[in-house]
């Protein structure tokens, strides 16, 4: 026989002898090819078998296989010619037991906690009324249509669900980038922001809420910088997702319960403030009347106020008018005086007195003219400037020098010196004329 005709031989021994078996083991050497293709091995204390798991089949996986998982593989024996290997083509892969997923999920819880995701001071505290609510689920699930009905029989709120697959193969991958998405919305988009984001899930097997365990969704919880309510399975199912998120909720209806208040209770209670208030702003003014009327008892009445100011009024009126009198006698003397003082007789004496001082004042001023002495003969000498020249040195120094007679000027140099151009002649200012009294008969200002 050919090398291929013993293979072929034993492959198809192998395959008729055992088909479809059940093994259970530890997984090692996981590995995923860009083709979606899964490679590994089983093993146990004695021996190890390889494994392959087609893209459809691995797709289907409830939960992220790794190494140290101890699994249950339902497949087909087979043998591989190509390497003269056996191996079992593995087409469902359970977890071995609930104590294997268990063991599982306390190691992770416990590096989560180590790593402070699951931190009371972590916590935000929820919106009291959220406008916009982001639901994580599946959107053909019961669960959401539970949420829509409670949260439209409490308090209707908008509501945006970001649809996911909550099982399976590439479900963590989904709820966590849904969360991150809520997150990265921006505050005054086209799309309203959430205020409150529910992460819902129905019950199930461990194996079926194994997604809500996986740390990719965790952490995508834990960073969500909207407050969370993780609502996954029942009462009595946990999920690392409940610890991360900022409060747990039993249901998916006990969660849309927490996330709104009952809008009547709300009301009334709105109502009850309002009336409260009312009875309370009343009481007040009731008992500041009830005090404004004791007060008033003890103040003196009125007229006991007033008599004494009206009193000093009436005193005050009649000092007044006394004094008024008083002034306008006052005035009236003043005013007969004044008006004696104005008389014509005594007007016209004044005139006559300052009209002769400013005679003899005019005459003084024509004795204290320089030139008034030019009529009997005599001349003034000025410089060419103007000065006048009132010694024999002046002259000297001067040099050229001017006559001033009474019918003109005349320009003379002393000595040998010739004489310098005569300055602009100045125009002669005729004598002032004498102020002359007015006839007895002209009227007077007054």
């Amino acid at each position: 026989m050919s090398v291929g005709e013993l293979s072929f031989k034993l492959k198809r021994m192998v395959e008729g002898e055992f088909g479809h078996v059940r093994l259970r083991g530890e997984i090692s050497g996981y590995k995923r090819a860009t083709s979606g293709h899964v490679y590994l091995a089983l093993k146990d204390d004695s021996a190890v078998i390889d494994g392959v798991m087609w893209k459809g089949a691995a797709n289907a996986l409830a939960f992220a296989a790794q190494d140290g998982i101890e699994v249950i593989a339902t497949g087909k024996l087979t043998t591989y010619p190509g390497r003269s290997k056996y191996q079992i083509v593995i087409e469902r892969m359970e977890l071995a037991g609930a104590g294997a997923l268990m063991a599982l999920f306390e190691k992770l819880k416990a590096k989560l906690a180590g790593e402070g995701l699951f931190e009371a001071s972590r916590k935000q505290r929820l919106p009291y009324l959220p406008q916009t609510i982001g639901v994580v689920t599946s959107p053909t699930g019961a669960v959401i249509r539970d949420i829509l009905h409670r949260l439209e029989d409490r308090c209707p709120t908008h509501v945006l669900v970001w649809p996911v697959k909550v099982q399976g193969q590439g479900a963590a991958e989904e709820i966590a980038a849904a969360v991150r998405g809520f997150d990265a919305m921006p505050v005054d988009g086209p799309v309203r922001r959430p205020d409150l984001v529910i992460v819902a899930r129905g019950g199930g097997s461990i194996e079926d809420l194994w997604a809500f365990n996986e740390e990719v969704v965790v952490r995508a919880v834990a960073d969500c910088r909207i407050p969370i309510i993780s609502a996954v399975g029942h009462e009595t199912d946990t999920t690392l997702c409940d610890f991360a998120a900022d409060l747990r909720a039993p249901t998916p209806t006990a969660a849309a319960e927490l996330a709104v208040p009952v809008l009547a209770d709300l009301r009334y209670t709105i109502q009850s403030h309002a009336s409260r208030t009312q009875r309370c702003a009343n009481r007040y003014v009731e008992r500041g009347r009830e005090q404004l009327t004791g007060l008033a008892r003890l103040l003196p009445r009125r007229d006991a106020l007033l008599g004494p100011q009206r009193q000093r009024a009436d005193d005050a009126g009649q000092r007044l008018d006394r004094g008024l009198e008083r002034r306008v006698t006052l005035a009236r003397g003043q005013l007969d005086r004044s008006a004696g003082a104005l008389r014509p007789a005594v007007l016209q004496q004044q005139v006559d007195r300052n009209r002769d001082r400013l005679a003899a004042t005019w005459r003084l001023v024509q004795s204290l003219n320089p030139d008034a002495v030019l009529d009997r003969g005599y001349a003034r000498v000025t410089a060419r400037g103007g000065a006048t020249l009132s010694s024999a040195a002046a002259v000297r120094d001067a040099g050229a020098v001017t006559l001033r007679f009474r019918d003109g000027s005349v320009d003379a140099t002393v000595g040998d010196r010739a004489p310098e151009p005569a300055p602009p002649a100045k125009v002669e200012r005729k004598p002032a004329r004498a102020y002359v009294a007015p006839k007895p008969d002209q009227p007077t200002l007054l």
